[in-house]
């Protein structure tokens, strides 16, 4: 079995401080994707580079306490991406890939568009080039499993006011379609909604720190695990873990029938 989680931390450091890294040795995980680790390497400890039967691999943004993307690994991967060499995108930390034989699981954090109108054409505009990065990773051969905060919600099912967030970055009817797209034409699955298609509430990963979001559960589903067919269709079992807050986002889990 394959155990790989997945988890905005908003900030490596905040995340630790709330238990993050004492809760992770029971999860039993092969791989973990972080993503906003908001920390440089200098400001990381000896505990969040390699927590207990880890090694750790980090992609930095340039800016002080900004993005950032990372990966704990139980194996020594055969080979380490960093960045998509594409300058702009990867100054802010955005992607790391790690090979295991004939697999590959990347740690994705793609922009937000909600702080204003600026960094939402940014957040188009990385869709754009990733996109063609995406089809060649499907056309490689490899089995991939893309695991990140996506920033958007999917479908109507994927958050709770659904009506209202319309014209809201985050499920506009652009990043919606992209979305389909990724999935319908270029064949990527939704390993979550493999198994679970019709799931509501207990999908949601990422919750407003405004008003009682999390106390009334209206949240958003936009951490999800994106994979080739192959091993997609070995999934057994995905689950959202809600009994401890490390960050606005929640840990997803996903198992896989394939060798750790």
């Amino acid at each position: 079995m394959l155990r790989i989680i997945t988890l905005n931390l908003n900030g490596i450091r905040s995340a630790t401080t709330k238990g993050f890294l004492d809760w992770l040795p029971a999860q039993d995980a092969d791989v973990v994707c972080l993503q906003e680790l908001k920390a440089h390497a200098s400001d990381l400890s000896e505990a969040m580079r390699t927590p207990a039967g880890y090694a750790g691999y980090f992609h930095h943004a340039e800016k002080k306490g900004y993005s950032g993307v990372g990966l704990y690994a139980r194996r020594t991967p055969d080979r380490v991406i960093e960045g998509l060499g594409i300058a702009d995108i990867d100054a802010e930390g955005r992607f790391l890939q790690l090979d295991f034989g004939q697999l590959s699981v990347v740690s994705l954090y793609l922009p937000s568009g909600s702080s204003s109108e600026e960094r939402q054409q940014i957040k188009f505009g990385f869709m754009e080039r990733f996109l063609p990065h995406m089809e060649k990773l499907y056309a490689s051969g490899r089995e991939v499993v893309i695991c990140g905060d996506w920033n958007i919600a999917h479908k109507e099912i994927d958050l709770r006011n659904w009506k209202s967030n319309q014209k809201n970055s985050g499920f506009l009817p652009e990043e919606r379609a992209w979305m389909t797209r990724v999935q319908d034409e270029q064949g990527w699955v939704d390993v979550y909604r493999r198994l679970y298609p019709d799931t509501t509430d207990a999908c949601y990963t990422w919750w407003s720190n405004r008003g009682q979001a999390w106390a009334k559960n209206v949240g958003w589903r936009l951490d999800y695990q994106l994979a080739t067919p192959g091993i997609a269709g070995t999934a057994r079992d995905a689950r959202v873990y809600k009994d401890q807050r490390f960050s606005d986002h929640a840990p997803l889990t996903i198992d896989y029938d394939w060798p750790a």
